[in-house]
């Protein structure tokens, strides 16, 4: 078990990252980690590339905060669906980033197999229904896809992204990301030359 200050650190750190890569433009985006009997997460009206020690507050599986006066994420919710649905994952990164974002708003997803490295890393990303920020909706729509993969495109909304490790969690980030440039990329080109059954079948099987 990290302690809070050593995952105060790693938050501040990644929230940083996410800042100077533009995947957390102005006040969008949030980061937790799992921390004793709950959650340690940004607060609202935060902005991940800019995060002070007092902009991580800890909070209860029931969504209650354990600190006065410190307002957790709205999206607070999200994370502790996604945490209960998988124990083992302990880092949960939530961004705006611009080109993932063009696909959650385009309602587009990216499960088809594009790049080898994307199979591998993520099987496919796929895409949750459109429901306002911050609801029990949105929860119910985004969590259940978690039961098979660790990131998912948000409708008009964002990404979010979850591993045991917070630079796990990121350097998924960065591949998504860049994955949904290089998508994008291709359709100006004429459209994406998808690997076959058979060859995203052997990519697959290198992760056993």
């Amino acid at each position: 078990m990290f302690s809070r200050h050593s995952l105060t650190k790693k938050i501040i750190e990644y929230g940083k990252k996410c800042g100077e890569k533009n995947f957390s433009p102005g006040y969008s985006g949030n980061i937790s980690a799992r921390f004793k009997d709950g959650l340690l997460i940004t607060v609202s009206g935060s902005s991940n590339g800019y995060l002070k020690n007092r902009d991580i507050v800890y909070i209860g599986f029931d969504g209650v905060s354990r600190e006065k006066n410190k307002k957790p994420s709205s999206e607070k919710l999200l994370h502790i669906g996604i945490y209960e649905k998988r124990p083992e994952l302990n880092y949960i990164i939530h961004v705006h980033s611009p080109f993932l974002s063009c696909f959650a708003s385009s309602g587009r997803d990216l499960m088809s197999p594009v790049m080898a490295e994307n199979v591998f890393y993520f099987g496919g990303i796929p895409l949750a229904e459109y429901a306002l920020p911050s609801t029990r909706e949105l929860v119910d729509n985004t969590v259940k896809y978690f039961d098979s993969y660790d990131a998912v495109l948000m409708a008009n909304h964002g990404f979010v992204v979850a591993s045991r490790t917070i630079e796990d969690a990121y350097m998924k980030l960065e591949l998504a990301e860049s994955y949904a440039q290089i998508v994008l990329n291709t359709m100006i080109l004429g459209g994406p030359k998808l690997l076959n059954p058979t060859q995203t079948e052997e990519i697959l099987n290198l992760r056993n």
